[in-house]
C-alpha cells in the first residue's frame, strides 16, 4: 500500500531530502520576507504593496533562541489525547538573507541541552503525527548541523 504524506499546511514547505524547503513570499516592492507566507498584500508598514511572490528560504540559521515543552498545548493544537505528552524542543531560528526568524520543532531527540544560542541548524522534513504505517502529516524540524559558529 502507498504511502500518503499531507502537508500540516499546504504551501508552506516542498521537496524531499536534500531538496526540502521552507516556503515563504517576499513582496516585489520592498523585497520583505513573509514566513508563514502572505498571499493577500505586504506586511511591511512602510511599503506600498507590490506582488507577492513565492519564495523558497535558506535551508539552513542560526538558532536564535529555544525552550521546551511540558505540556500538552490547547486547541487548535492537534494531538492524540490517549497518548502520554512527549516534551519536544522548540527553536527560534534567525535566517540572515531573509532577516527573519522562524520558528519550529527540533528533530526527535534533540533536547534543549544540546542547543546553544548562534548554532547552525537545517530545516528537515519531519512528521507531526502519523496514522499507522501508510498516512503521516508532514511538517519541517530543525536538526543541528554540527557546523562551529
Amino acid at each position: 500500500m502507498p504511502h500518503t504524506r499531507t502537508p500540516v499546511i499546504t504551501g508552506w514547505f516542498t521537496g524531499e531530502g536534500d531538496g526540502f524547503r521552507l516556503l515563504g513570499t517576499r513582496c516585489s516592492s520592498c523585497a520583505s520576507v513573509f514566513f508563514p507566507r502572505e498571499d493577500v498584500h505586504c506586511r511591511n508598514p512602510h511599503c506600498a504593496g507590490g506582488t507577492l511572490e513565492e519564495t523558497p528560504l535558506s535551508r539552513t540559521g542560526r538558532v536564535w533562541s529555544y525552550t521546551d515543552t511540558r505540556y500538552r498545548p490547547p486547541s487548535p493544537y492537534v494531538s492524540d489525547t490517549e497518548l502520554p505528552w512527549e516534551p519536544y524542543a522548540l527553536i527560534a531560528v534567525e535566517l540572515a538573507a531573509e532577516r527573519i526568524v522562524v520558528l519550529g520543532q527540533a528533530v526527535p531527540g534533540i533536547t534543549v541541552a544540546d542547543l546553544a544560542v548562534g548554532m547552525e541548524v537545517e530545516a528537515v522534513e519531519g512528521v507531526l503525527h502519523g496514522v499507522g504505517e501508510t498516512e503521516t502529516t508532514a511538517t519541517w524540524n530543525w536538526r543541528p548541523t554540527r557546523a562551529t559558529s
